[in-house]
Formats: structure tokens, C-alpha cells, sequence
């Protein structure tokens, strides 16, 4: 497969785009081919952006094809229920993870097509790229980065841009 300029490569030493490196964290379960759903870790293979999700009422409008998000906003990581691993509305009874949280994390998302959009019970939901805690600090499989490095690559990405997790 021939690697684009807006396609994404993760190495040891960070995500290589564009001829740049940007320092990021993976899973602290590592990188896996067999991904399940809470192991922790980033799953191996090459996933499609397919949505970008941000903060309105904490940034501006990153991207023409950011949605907005707000305190309604789920993600559900049931794998029993009919829209796991798919954006919901509260209330929702099933598993499920906050899109507007308290902290930072997820201001700013970028939606990978990981087990999406038929999602297959068990193998894991929402892999995001996403700002970290801390550098270095390892996600729940998500791949995490400094803000800043962030939204200057939602700023040059598309959807379908690829990320290639060797």
C-alpha cells in the first residue's frame, strides 16, 4: 500500500504526517492484532479518519467537517447492544463513555473506522486520536498527543485519511 501525504504512520518515535514526527501515546496494553474490547491496546492495521468531533463551547470550529459536541453526547461501548462502538444520545442505558467531559481529553477527536461501521461485539470501540494527560502518558488503545499537534493535524487532514499502525 503506497503511503499518501495526509495518511499517518505510527513509529517508536511518534505519528510520522507530512514530514513531520508528533510525539504520542498508544495503549499501555501496547499494539495488538487481535484487539478486545477493555485490553488496552492499539490495534494493529491501517484505519481511516472518519469523523472529527470537537468542543464548541472550548475551541473554535477546527475543521469544515468537525461536529460539534455536547453534554448529551455518548459513546457507546456496549458490545450487547445495537450501537456499540456509535455515537449516542443520553439518557442511554447501556455502557458507555462521555464525549463532553470534565477534563480535556476529548475538546478534540478524531474518529478512526476501528470496528466501525458494523461493529463486531467484543473487539473493542473508539479508537480516537485525542490530546494526552501527560506526555508519554499511555491511553485505553487510543492514540493521544499534545494538543497543540493535534489540531494542527485536523487542520490538514481529511476524512479517509489513513493511519497505519504497523
Amino acid at each position: 500500500m503506497t503511503v499518501t501525504p495526509r495518511d499517518m504512520v505510527l513509529t517508536p518515535m511518534g505519528l510520522r504526517v507530512m514530514g513531520r514526527t508528533l510525539p504520542c501515546a498508544i495503549g499501555k496494553g501496547g499494539i495488538r492484532a487481535a484487539k478486545r474490547e477493555g485490553d488496552g491496546a492499539t490495534p494493529r492495521g491501517v484505519h481511516r479518519i472518519v469523523g472529527c468531533l470537537y468542543r464548541p463551547d472550548r475551541m473554535a470550529r477546527p475543521a469544515d467537517w468537525a461536529l460539534p459536541i455536547g453534554p448529551g453526547d455518548l459513546w457507546s461501548d456496549d458490545p450487547w447492544r445495537p450501537v456499540y462502538n456509535k455515537m449516542v444520545r443520553a439518557p442511554y442505558p447501556g455502557s458507555h463513555e462521555r464525549l463532553a467531559r470534565g477534563d480535556r481529553l476529548y475538546d478534540l477527536v478524531l474518529v478512526t473506522d476501528w470496528n466501525w461501521p458494523i461493529a463486531h461485539p467484543g473487539h473493542g470501540s473508539a479508537i480516537f486520536l485525542h490530546r494526552w494527560r501527560k506526555p508519554g502518558h499511555p491511553t485505553e488503545g487510543c492514540i493521544a498527543m499534545a494538543p497543540g499537534n493535534l489540531l494542527w493535524l485536523t487542520r490538514r487532514l481529511r476524512p479517509q485519511s489513513r493511519l497505519f499502525v504497523p
